[in-house]
């Protein structure tokens, strides 16, 4: 009898291209995976891989292998979404998976809250600028920025909430010694894969033509602190730090909207509707800050 495990394994690699890709995605060392396909290999009676320079190539038999392996993938998230969806217990594993952002700017007092209030389910937050997978239950909720609602897969459950608004933003000390006639040029800064967006008008600060770049939002966050330039910031992390200021003539802009989304029979458990009840009451306290709405600039 062939071990799903053994399978899990075979498509990592399949999908991956190399067992070190694969080794990295399943969190597991070299040799395990190389131990499981080996397995797989004895079992079915035929090579699975080519070893080439490049990576691992399926063979002729590995691609026989791969469309029966995503069918049995397939029914497995099935089977596990339907059990899922029919547990009503509160005690259980819930995996919430959002922007590291959202996470720690703005809901991570709502899920500290929520987990007190459920002390019987364990919360798992996967916080990652990386989309889970819903589909493949790498996550039971995602609470996500959408700017067209159009983008999302028909397969998932969505709960609207507010809209997300962003504005440019620099340090208020640097500001206050600007106009009292500080010379030192203004960066931007921006995260290397985002850039400068078209609707970024420099308004009252004229800025440096040499940018300063950095990988993450919080590396941006403590640069535009520590005042050395101006930086786009959603309004929910801008507006409430009080290091910071709106740069004077500049306007706001729509990021997207919040939803709560979920997928198939994981919407119906106990846990998943407990939480997102809870979230969404949270986010529409939250509306004005998410909009830019709760100050009125400098």
């Amino acid at each position: 009898m062939i071990d799903w495990d053994d399978v899990r394994y075979f498509l990592a690699v399949a999908r991956g291209g190399s067992v070190r890709a694969a080794a990295g995605r399943l969190g597991v060392n070299h040799s395990t995976v190389l131990r499981r396909i080996a397995q797989l290999e004895e079992r079915l009676g035929a090579q699975m891989f080519e070893k080439l320079p490049s990576g691992y190539r399926l063979t002729a038999a590995g691609e026989e292998v791969l469309e029966l392996a995503n069918q049995m993938e397939a029914s497995s998230h099935q089977l596990e979404t339907r059990v899922f969806g029919r547990d009503q217990s509160v005690r259980g594993l819930l995996r919430v998976t959002l922007a590291p952002t959202l996470a720690t700017h703005l809901l991570m007092p709502d899920l500290a809250d929520f987990a007190l209030l459920h002390p019987d389910i364990e919360m798992e937050i996967v916080s990652s600028g990386e989309l889970a997978n819903l589909t493949n239950r790498e996550a039971d909720i995602a609470i996500r920025v959408v700017y067209d609602r159009k983008t999302l897969p028909l397969n998932l459950h969505g709960l609207k909430g507010p809209d997300v608004f962003g504005g440019i933003y620099m340090s208020r000390d640097r500001l206050v010694a600007r106009r009292a006639g500080a010379p030192d040029p203004i960066r931007w800064i921006v995260i290397s894969i985002h850039g400068i967006p078209d609707w970024a008008h420099e308004g009252e600060v004229r800025t440096a033509e040499v940018p300063f770049r950095v990988t993450d939002a919080e590396a941006q966050i403590v640069a535009v602190r520590q005042g050395l330039g101006m930086t786009t910031l959603p309004c929910f992390v801008g507006d409430a730090d009080p290091l910071l200021v709106r740069v004077p003539g500049t306007n706001l802009h729509m990021y997207g909207t919040l939803w709560l989304l979920t997928q198939g029979e994981a919407r119906k458990t106990k846990r998943v509707r407990l939480f997102t009840e809870f979230v969404s009451r949270r986010l529409a306290a939250y509306a004005p800050l998410l909009a830019g709405l709760s100050v009125s600039g400098d």
